[in-house]
């Protein structure tokens, strides 16, 4: 089916037109046909075309409309299409596009000792739904997590610890516990750091202990701090379904970077200033930035340098992604035109995609201990009002718990994903819980409506088959753009396609539901090719979700 677009392009050449399959077009109105072709030469007649001699089993008719030609797909073209779908199944939407190439994606990135704030989400759902979106393009991904285990949040919160030592949580309690007590540890150093100038001497000491490994019970609170921390970000990696292949560390980079630097020196490419190490960048239209501070610590710019040559050093990549917020663009632009002078091919193939930031429609969110709310608090806070919803729900208490989880998530996700990444996104806790309209949730539910229609065709013992009497409607004209619109995300680096695709596909079978019943016994035949559509967009939803990083229930 990926060839129809070649196939109406040859037909044009038919009658003179020069086309080829990148200039054809989805029309905004499924009313106005499925391709079309603008004639941009002003001297061609559209009105003296033999558009009869266009002749194709896939092409039911050809009109004209203004400048444009518009196609028309035939019976046959969508029946075959719902057959394709079928025999594929989950891998129906996959192409070989990237086949060959290597790409590391690196995101959500959570610094241990701090919380697992909302931006650790958006670069999650982000991240993860492109790693997959290239992953179905053939391309051989490797899932990246840097974390900032080294720096002054670190020494911030290491303070905290030794003020708070009296109540350190005992071996045997949750990690939840251990990470809130991290939690409340780092905001009393950052508090104190800002208010008191000796206080602030001392966590600067503390900073500088920690690179130099020079103070036995600062490693141990360090050593602490980070095992619990890692250990319970990977609660949250597996609760939002995703598996990283590598971890970098900032301890790990700092070392290479500062090696880098040094280097960079020599050349003059960067300089001293005040006793830091600067890149003076308004030579190119860039601002100076820190590349080593007044202390001799490396600076995130730094950090990032030795990343570069960690990610490369590892394998040779095609291309590397990086998903961060979009206050670092600033930081990105820099570190690209410095990466310029150490490794071109590094500069050249590294993408910086910068995400915005969550705001709520009820205004400041707080979680219900009275907190800020963190991304992890979030989903708790959507998981307990999810559970109220589906309190009525004929389900196990297991199967209302797993529900919610993966219902939540979705809900999260797909509040992020249905605009452009850069773009700051307004969570409304009423309509992303919502199982009608915009909203993970309704997709899920479709999913799992269809999913109980089937089941009710398997015990009346339904055929599915591919005879029928019906025209094609807005369903099949749909559900065969699916790997077209995956194929356009990935190149495009843009999940919102999906999100946006998906939601109407998820629409359209539900107005069809609506009007029609799929379980006819009046109408064998009809009921047959129904059970087959209800199938085929069972499966175009859930792989759509799977791109997206959501999950898709069978029962809801």
């Amino acid at each position: 089916m990926n060839d129809i677009k070649e196939i109406i392009a040859n037909e044009l050449q038919k009658i003179g037109l020069e086309a080829v399959a990148a200039d054809l077009e989805y029309p905004k109105n499924l009313a106005n046909g499925d391709f079309s072709f603008f004639v941009k030469d002003k001297a061609v007649a559209l009105e003296d075309l033999s558009l009869d001699k266009i002749s194709h089993e896939y092409i039911e008719k050809a009109v004209v409309l203004g400048r444009f030609i518009n196609f028309f797909l035939s019976k046959k073209f969508f029946v075959d299409v719902l057959a394709r779908i079928i025999e594929m199944g989950d891998q129906f939407g996959k192409n070989q596009s990237l086949v060959g190439q290597k790409i590391i994606l690196d995101y959500t990135d959570p610094n241990p000792f701090k919380v697992f704030h909302i931006g650790h989400l958006m670069s999650n759902a982000i991240g993860e739904s492109l790693s997959r979106l290239i992953e179905w393009s053939g391309a051989d991904i490797t899932r990246a997590n840097y974390q900032g285990d080294v720096g002054p949040h670190v020494a911030k919160a290491i303070w905290g610890m030794m003020q708070l030592k009296k109540q350190t949580p005992a071996d045997d309690e949750s990690l939840t516990v251990k990470t809130n007590f991290l939690g409340r540890a780092y905001v009393l150093g950052s508090d104190a750091y800002e208010e008191n100038e000796s206080i602030k001497k001392e966590i600067d000491e503390i900073n500088t202990k920690i690179y130099e490994k020079s103070d036995e019970e600062i490693k141990h609170l360090y050593d602490w701090g980070r095992k619990f921390s890692l250990e319970h970000f990977e609660e949250i990696y597996k609760k939002l379904g995703t598996r990283f292949n590598v971890y970098f560390f900032e301890s790990e980079t700092a070392p290479l970077g500062l090696f880098i630097v040094d280097e960079l020196l020599k050349k003059g490419i960067l300089e001293k200033s005040e006793g830091a190490v600067v890149f003076k960048g308004e030579q190119y239209d860039l601002h100076t930035r820190v590349f080593v501070n007044s202390r001799g610590l490396p600076t995130y710019e730094t950090k990032e340098l030795g990343l570069s040559k960690m990610k490369f050093d590892r394998a040779d990549y095609d291309k590397s992604i990086v998903i961060t917020a979009k206050e670092q663009v600033g930081h990105f632009e820099v570190i690209l035109k410095v990466l310029e002078f150490v490794d071109h091919r590094a500069a050249n193939r590294t993408r910086h995609i910068p995400h915005g930031m969550m705001r709520f429609a009820e205004g400041k969110m707080s979680s219900r201990k009275g907190n800020v709310i963190t991304g992890e608090s979030l989903i708790s806070h959507v998981e307990v009002d999810m559970q109220e919803k589906m309190k009525d729900r004929e389900l196990s208490d297991s199967e209302k718990a797993e529900v919610a989880e993966q219902v939540s998530v979705g809900a999260i996700k797909y509040s992020i994903l249905r605009q452009s990444p850069g773009k700051d996104i307004i969570f409304d806790f009423a309509k992303s819980l919502s199982f009608e309209g915009d909203s993970g949730p309704y997709l899920q539910y479709t999913h799992a409506r269809i999913c109980s229609v089937l089941a009710k065709t398997a015990a009346a013992k339904i055929s599915a088959s591919l005879d029928t009497p019906e025209n094609p409607g807005e369903i099949e004209r749909l559900l065969w753009r699916f790997s077209d619109v995956v194929e356009r995300a990935q190149k495009e680096l843009a999940p919102q396609l999906v999100t946006t695709y998906i939601t109407n596909v998820a629409s359209a079978f539900n107005a069809y539901y609506a009007g029609n019943v799929i379980l006819d016994p009046k109408n064998s035949e009809i009921s047959a090719y129904r059970v087959v559509l209800a199938q085929a967009v069972k499966h175009v939803l859930k792989n759509g979700m799977f791109l997206l990083g959501i999950k898709a229930p069978e029962r809801m």
